[in-house]
Formats: structure tokens, sequence, C-alpha cells
């Protein structure tokens, strides 16, 4: 019997596939913001690198992140010999992403030395968020390992004893794999997940000043780091968060032998399949103090509040790469004999999923030039990092769901399909509004850095001086002052918080992309602004027709990916 081959469809009746793209070329406006939020010679210095990894996010890098989430983690306890000897096996295709992220690319290692991509000195938080930013649009579950592995080596320099620093920080920050020691976050508990002061884990104190502690962690992501910072109650402390203390715990002790802890098993996930999270049992583990006892959840909160500000990089990623999939297809889908992104629907759609990505990203820079700022110990820089965090996290989260599933719905029955990536971006971007905090959780973390960091008249002195006081945006200068005004009234009534964080981060993000319009010469970015204000603070009537004409200064927001990183239409 002979069967007859057809051919493969071409031209218009092909699906349209973006394998390949180069995601740093595709993207109008990345190289022209690090020109403003980067020292002029560190961004020459990273160019070539973030055009090889924009290369390999579209290519090589994609196709390990969908082989690696068709292919999870898995736990073994014993080995065939019957031995008590745990480890996890993850796919070669896990691993050379971890080769990439870790060691190529340094992301945990170049906030706190130099000698990452021929760099000589420790790099800005901004260099570092927008590498992560293009890793991202290719992998989200390897980037919670990276980030806290970079978290915890920033909270134990901080508070930890010079000997534990001087002991584990090298490793932390190392990027060759066989010398690595990656980190992980072990807080959340059955009865206590956002309620700390519920911590039921115990910790007791050993003769040679290291702690021993009891009990189970349910949910730790990165569950077979060799370190992982660890929330415990402390025998005879008071109960609430004076009672918990913060500890290092190493997966193996000085001496080579294994910890007594083990993982009772991992989670199947929703999302970040190629990840491994589990379930952690302490029996006994020995574990190092780290700072003040009576402050482990402040000393926690620096390094969930800089997870959280990762949380926020990657949703602003997914956005980006949701976006430049859908503008790609919309090139190249040609329907009823008119390309759809002709069709005044689809632009307009295409337009509603731009503008939260691009009030994203310049809330994500804006938010690594507050840390910088912090830690270089300028005045108010901490208090305004203190609301961006919280602010980036919340919104940019819940945003991301959304973008993620319309772009799905602009490549149509296949975007459904696990082949392409648009279904792996909609599962991982539902897990940034709960990581690390749900939306309340953080809505509410905002109103805390209002009242006890004053952070609120720290921001709005930030928002009027973008806004040139009103000569840019004139608009926003009546928003900001009810806006101020909700947001105290949600400190007496915190059913108000939400929609207070919400109108602070339309307003702060207005003002950010009008301050870059101003800075660059981009009259796109002022015009993402006005819709930003148009839509989301400034009142309207539901009811009434919506103008159809679209601004022309949007084009270049518009444009082609494939053409702009040059793949034929």
């Amino acid at each position: 019997m002979h069967l007859r081959t057809l051919a493969p469809p071409s031209g218009a009746a092909a699906v349209p596939d973006s394998q390949g793209i180069n995601l740093y070329q595709a993207d109008p406006t990345l190289a022209r913001l690090l020109g403003l939020y980067l020292p002029p010679d560190l961004g020459l210095h990273l160019a070539p690198h973030l055009d090889r990894l924009g290369a390999l996010a579209g290519g090589m890098l994609e196709a390990l992140a969908l082989t690696a989430d068709r292919n999870p983690p898995v736990l073994h306890s014993r080995t065939r010999r019957g031995e008590d000897a745990q480890h996890i096996e993850y796919h070669p295709a896990y691993r050379e992403m971890e080769r990439l992220a870790f060691g190529e690319y340094g992301l945990a290692a170049l906030s706190h030395r130099g000698g990452v991509l021929g760099w000589n000195a420790p790099m800005p938080p901004a260099a570092k968020y927008a590498i992560t930013y293009l890793f991202v649009q290719a992998e989200f579950g390897l980037c919670c390992p990276v980030s806290m592995t970079d978290s915890l080596a920033r909270t134990l320099r901080k508070f930890g004893d010079p000997a534990l620093v001087a002991r584990y920080l090298p490793a932390l920050t190392s990027q060759d794999l066989d010398a690595l020691s990656q980190g992980a976050m072990f807080m959340t508990e059955q009865g206590a997940g956002s309620d700390v002061g519920a911590t039921a884990v115990m910790a007791a104190p050993q003769s040679d000043g290291s702690w021993r502690l009891t009990g189970d962690k349910w949910f730790c992501s990165n569950a077979d780091a060799e370190l992982a910072m660890v929330l415990a109650r402390r025998e005879g402390a008071p109960p609430g968060l004076k009672g918990v203390s913060l500890f290092l715990l190493p997966r193996s002790l000085p001496d080579g032998t294994a910890n007594r802890y083990r993982i009772v098993r991992l989670k199947d996930k929703l999302g970040t399949r190629s990840m491994a999270s589990g379930e952690v049992r302490l029996e006994g583990a020995t574990a190092y103090l780290v700072g003040d006892p009576a402050a482990g959840f402040k000393q926690m909160a620096d390094m969930v509040n800089n997870s959280r500000l990762s949380n926020g990089v990657r949703a602003a990623g997914l956005m980006r790469r949701a976006v430049t999939e859908a503008l790609f297809i919309a090139y190249r889908r040609v329907a009823f004999g008119q390309r759809i992104a002709d069709m005044p629907l689809m632009r307009r759609q295409l337009m509603k999923m731009l503008l939260p990505a691009e009030q994203a990203r310049s809330m994500v820079f804006q938010t690594a030039e507050a840390l910088r700022r912090a830690d270089a110990g300028e005045e108010d820089a901490y208090a305004l990092l203190r609301i961006l965090t919280p602010l980036l996290k919340f919104r940019a989260c819940r945003d991301a769901r959304r973008v993620t599933g319309d772009a799905m719905e602009v490549r149509g029955g296949c975007g459904y399909i696990e082949e392409f990536s648009d279904a792996r971006l909609l599962r991982d971007a539902h897990l940034g509004s709960i990581w690390e905090g749900t939306s309340n959780i953080v809505a509410l973390d905002v109103m805390r850095a209002v009242q006890r960091e004053g952070s609120l008249p720290v921001l709005a002195a930030h928002i009027r001086a973008q806004l040139g006081n009103g000569a840019v945006l004139p608009e926003a200068l009546p928003a900001l002052e009810r806006t101020e005004g909700l947001v105290i009234a949600a400190l007496d009534d915190p059913a108000l918080a939400r929609q207070a964080a919400s109108a602070l981060y339309h307003l702060a993000s207005a003002a950010a992309l009008a301050w870059e319009a101003e800075r660059l010469g981009m009259p796109e970015r002022l015009a993402v602004a006005r819709l930003v204000l148009r839509h989301r603070l400034l009142p309207r009537d539901p009811l009434d027709p919506e103008p159809s004409t679209e601004d022309t200064a949007l084009a270049p927001l518009l444009a082609d990916p494939g053409a702009l990183a040059g793949m034929a239409a």
C-alpha cells in the first residue's frame, strides 16, 4: 500500500511560529530604556550579552524550557541497594538551563561580586533585572532558584555572623556549578502561611552554638538547595513574631554528613513544573542563627521583599513575551483577506495587552533604581523602595495573568496546545499572585509601608518630580491628590487597600512613562502614559462610545517583532 505524503502548509496557510526569534532585537524599547537606567559604559558592555541572550531565549533556551516543563523533577528517597539517600533527578534540559543562568550569565552572583560577564565590579540591580527580564521570557521556573540564591546571599551578607558569611557566601556566588550552593527559603507552614506569627517549627539551642530545628515546612521551592533560610520559633520564646528567629539551614554539615531533614514529597504544580517544590520535615536538623533572634521576620522580610521585586520583574517579562508572540502572530495571520494586525478590533486588543506590559517594565526599572539608591544609603530611597516593591508585585503579577491569557487567544486554538509557549506562560503567570504573598497580603503591605515607613509623601514627591510638577501630563496631578486621599481612607478601612494600591501603581507608572518619554524623546511612551490615566484613573462613562482612532505615536510599539528581529513576514 502506498501512502501519499501531503506537503506542509506554507505562506498564509501556515501556523505562525516565532521559533528562533531574537527576543532582544524583537523588542523596540528595551535597549533604549537601558540607556536611561544603566551607566553608559555598563550599557555598552552588556549590549552584546543581551543580544546573545535574546537569541537564546527565542531559540535554544525556549526549547530547553519546553522540554524541562514536560519532564518535571523526580524525588528518589532510596538507592537501589535500599539505603536512605534522597536526591532529586532533573532532566538534562533543566541542568543546561542552570548552566546558562548560574554559570554563563552569573545571575545569582553579579550583584555581589565583580568578574561576571567580564565586568570588574558588582552590577547595579537594573543590570541584573534586565538579564532576568530576557531570560524569563523563555523560562520562569528556574528563575525561582536563581532569585532565592541571590536573595539568600544578600540577606546573609546583611545580617549573618561574619564567620557564617565567610563560610557560605563564596559558594552562593560561584559560577562553577560543581562548587555552587543554591539557595532556598523555607517559610510556609500549613498553619502559618501569610500569618508568620503562627510559625510552629521549633528551634532548640545546642551546646556548640548551633540550633536544632524540628517540624514541617509545607511549601519549599528549590527543595534540595544546599542552603535555605528558615523561620522557626525558639524554645521558651514569647508568642507571635517576637518568638520567631531566622536560621541558615545547610543541606550538608561541615563534616560532610547529611543534615537531619528530608523531603516528604514534591508538589504537583500548575506551573513552574521544571523546578522542584516540596514539603520538608525537619528532624532535629542543625541550623545557624542569623542576626537578632527577636527580629527573625524583619530580617526574612528583606529576603522576601527582594524576591517580591524579582517576582514583579518576571511578571513583566512574561507579559513582554506574550505581547511579542501576539504581535508576531497578528502580522502573519490572514483572515477574510486581511492581516489581523490591520483590523481595528485586533489592534485595540494588542494595545490593551501592551499597556500593562509597558507599565510593568517602567516600574521594574524605577524600583531597581530605588533599590540601588537605598543600598547606597540615599535619603528617602528606602521609603520609596519599600512602597514600590509591593506595588509592582501586587499589580504586575495580576496583570500578567490577563495578558498571557489574551495572547493565547490571538494564536487561537493552537495557543491552547502545549506545543507552543502560550499555555506555559499562562500557567506560570498564575504563580506570581500567590508566591511571596497573595494579592490581599501584598496590598496590605503597601499600607504598612505608608504607616511604618512614611512612604506615601515620598512616593508623591517622586511622582510630582517626574511630572515636572505638572509640566508633563498635567491631568495626573489632580488624580494624585485624590489618590492620596484614597490611601488615607484605606488606612482606616482595609477593604480599600487593593483599590488604593492599584491607583498608586497606575499613577506611579504613568509618571515613570512620561519621565522616560521626555528624556528619551519617545512620544510613544507619553501616549501610553496618557492611556494609563484615561483607562485606569480618570472618570469615564462605560456606556460612552470611545473613539476608535489610534494615536499615531503608538505605532512603534505595535511594530512587527519579527521584522525588527530580521525574520521574514
